[in-house]
């Protein structure tokens, strides 16, 4: 597995490099690469977004490893997932309510504030504290998903006047760097963590000055801003009107909960596959975001003049490939028949099936949802996906450790093929829907290169 995963995070990151650079030289220079005042907004902001994104990934590679060498049952692991999944559930309705209310650079200070304690906690081995502490990583997940993206368009229209068409450019470089911040911080936390034999949690610790810089730049940095709030319960019942009212919302909401549902629970269970087989477990990690990074790429050249495939098509065949790595994952975790490789194979389809996923959603959301009911949909599209994840762990945690894993894949190919039943229902309500069509890419914006 050692060699395997190197060679894996090397070949991804070429074919990463070749079809990025490909894209450099497709791309033509927009008006925003030629404003200064807006370069140097967009670095303000960056700056502190890329230095909290970095703090987040950095966690992610060790986290269960972290709990098993506390000596943890596996059990015990999952419901520590489900508190925190939990929390993020919680936190996630009233995240918008609480960030228009407290201003959104309060907000992002309040998350560099939280996810330092956070990671504090993982200093502890009791099992009370470590709860405490997955609670504060849901508040600070539900903070880090909004305050940060609402402060930079408040300031981006109000405050700069800058064109709103720009904004999608500042996001899609967010996006891609969020990837490279990812793969750079699977190989710190493999350093730190393993070649310099500080333990899993040093990962954890060197993610606090991180977010310690994070907070005092947004502090020094940043203006305060506010928006007119909503009440809480008008969102929901507005989100829940046009979910019930809109057969292409519900069928997206359904796709989104079962699909990311699973991802879930993928989070929790590659690392006790692979583990066990002596896998390096921030290359892996990085060989993960790599995959996700080209399942990005692939999703931005088939959208493109050249092949012009629709977010829809590509939305289907992330769902198929996520049903067959599924299957494959099923047989090679039987007991007593092993096959490491074999698994990792399979994580990384499904890592490159998130790649073309998460954008072709994006894109299907922004035409399908109006404007003024995303954040109220986007509420009950999250209650049924966490819940499904948290009932899919508690199932994991009653279940023999041996059979458990194969079995809850198993069950999750169930569900991915009911997440493709929906698919192809939402495909037979919409495939004359000129909304849903990639517009032709002459006009777009691209991000200024930084």
């Amino acid at each position: 597995m050692l060699v395997t995963a190197y060679l894996a995070l090397a070949l991804l990151l070429a074919a990463c490099l070749g079809l990025e650079l490909s894209g450099c030289r497709a791309k033509p220079l927009s008006r925003a690469c030629c404003n200064p005042s807006f370069l140097r907004f967009q670095l303000d902001f960056y700056q502190v977004y890329f230095l909290a994104l970095a703090a987040d990934w950095l966690q992610a590679p060790y986290l269960y490893k972290l709990y098993q060498h506390y000596h943890f049952l596996e059990g015990q692991i999952a419901i520590l997932y489900v508190c925190g999944l939990a929390s993020t559930v919680l936190f996630g309705l009233v995240a918008s309510s609480l960030v228009d209310w407290l201003g959104r650079k309060k907000s992002c200070v309040l998350f560099s504030l939280t996810y330092s304690l956070c990671c504090m906690t993982k200093l502890s081995q009791d099992y009370f504290i470590l709860l405490v502490g997955r609670a504060l990583g849901g508040l600070s997940t539900a903070l880090l998903f909004s305050a940060f993206e609402s402060w930079y368009i408040h300031e981006h229209v109000a405050r700069h006047d800058f064109p709103p068409e720009w904004i999608p450019a500042t996001f899609a470089r967010a996006a891609f760097w969020n990837h490279a911040l990812a793969v750079v911080a699977g190989v710190a936390a493999e350093v730190v963590a393993s070649w310099l034999g500080l333990g899993p949690v040093a990962p954890f610790v060197a993610a606090i000055p991180l977010l310690a810089l994070a907070g005092i730049l947004a502090l020094c940095n940043w203006g305060e801003n506010y928006d007119r709030q909503r009440a809480f319960l008008r969102t929901c019942g507005g989100g829940l009107r046009c979910l019930l009212s809109d057969r292409r919302v519900l069928l997206l909401g359904t796709i989104q909960a079962l699909f990311e549902s699973v991802v879930f629970i993928f989070i929790f269970l590659w690392t006790p596959v692979l583990d066990p087989h002596g896998a390096p477990l921030g290359i892996v990690f990085s060989s993960f975001m790599s995959a996700s990074l080209l399942g990005s790429s692939l999703y931005r050249i088939a959208t493109s003049k050249r092949y012009h495939l629709q977010p829809m098509h590509l939305l289907s065949l992330a769902v198929l490939i996520v049903v067959f790595s599924l299957f494959m994952l099923t047989f090679s975790t039987s007991p007593g028949q092993e096959s490491p490789v074999e698994s990792f194979v399979a994580f990384l389809l499904i890592e490159l099936a998130c790649g073309l996923y998460f954008p072709s959603m994006s894109f299907l959301r922004r035409k399908v949802i109006p404007e003024m009911e995303q954040a109220g949909v986007l509420n009950w599209f999250r209650v049924p996906l966490h819940l499904l994840a948290c009932l899919g762990l508690l199932v994991l945690h009653d279940s023999d450790r041996k059979t458990g894993t194969r079995n809850m894949f198993s069950i999750c190919s169930a569900v991915m093929v009911m997440a493709l039943l929906a698919v192809v229902g939402l495909f037979t309500v919409v495939r004359h829907d000129a909304e849903l069509r990639v517009p032709p890419p002459a006009g777009e914006p691209y991000a200024p290169e930084l």
